[in-house]
């Protein structure tokens, strides 16, 4: 094995909830590795913003809501050829168990799950995804990592990593890897809104032994299971969590 192997170069790679979070610092540090990436997000604005922080060339974007079911179909008829997918697109909303209703649980799976499960559907029904290929998802560890309201979340993302192991051994004949990256909790600029405050989040720091990652830490997952390095690596879930699961 030798550095070329880590590279994404001549790769095209798709990415969705590429706007904001771990999505957009993911884009970014494909291109870096010499990717040609395709970029969706449903916010224009926030999808322009990454865009413009790509490196290199040849690069496309794609306003898209994954929440629109009957728009699955039409955007892989828009793609090329695909080398490389990671779905990093996902939403949470924190409720006890109690309190949650056919129409969240919905809301939720549709965006974590089921978009991606129709999406990469399509993508292989109509020969959208080279053979030899990589498809990487965005899962979580709340998938056994439990926290209080965080019923419906983890549920969905424990649904992607069953999938993912199932379809990396439908897709083994034709070399195509399926796997998942579980991350632990990485403040983003989505915190920017408030929604956490500086005390709770240096509460949560503590229980982390190496303290938090950033984004990065996570896009340098994604590019090594994207990668020729990882052309062995199938039906796995890796956790990049900073040691918070140990305890």
């Amino acid at each position: 094995m030798n550095g070329s192997d880590f590279s994404l170069e001549n790769k095209i790679i798709l990415i969705t909830g590429a706007s904001s979070g771990l999505g957009a610092s993911t884009a970014i540090e494909c291109s870096k590795a010499g990717a040609q990436v395709i970029i969706t997000g449903r916010n224009q604005e926030r999808l322009n913003d990454t865009f413009n922080k790509l490196f290199g060339s040849g690069h496309t974007q794609i306003m898209f809501d994954l929440s629109v079911k009957e728009n699955i179909n039409e955007l892989a008829g828009a793609l090329p050829k695909l080398d490389g997918i990671a779905l990093c697109a996902g939403i949470t909303k924190t409720i006890p168990v109690k309190f949650i209703s056919n129409e969240l649980i919905e809301q939720i799976f549709q965006v974590n799950l089921v978009s991606s499960m129709l999406l990469i559907q399509r993508l292989l029904k109509i020969k959208k995804i080279n053979n030899s290929g990589s498809i990487v998802f965005i899962s979580s560890i709340s998938t056994a990592y439990a926290d209080k309201g965080n019923a419906i979340y983890a549920a969905s993302k424990g649904a992607l990593n069953s999938f993912s192991k199932v379809l990396a051994l439908e897709m083994s004949t034709k070399n195509i890897t399926s796997n998942c990256i579980q991350p632990g909790f990485v403040p983003t600029s989505m915190l920017a809104n408030g929604v956490v405050s500086e005390e709770q989040l240096l509460e949560e720091k503590k229980k982390y032994p190496l303290g938090f990652g950033q984004p990065k830490d996570i896009a340098n997952g994604v590019i090594y299971l994207l990668s020729d390095a990882a052309k062995w690596v199938t039906g796995s879930v890796l956790t990049i969590d900073g040691g918070v699961t140990l305890r």
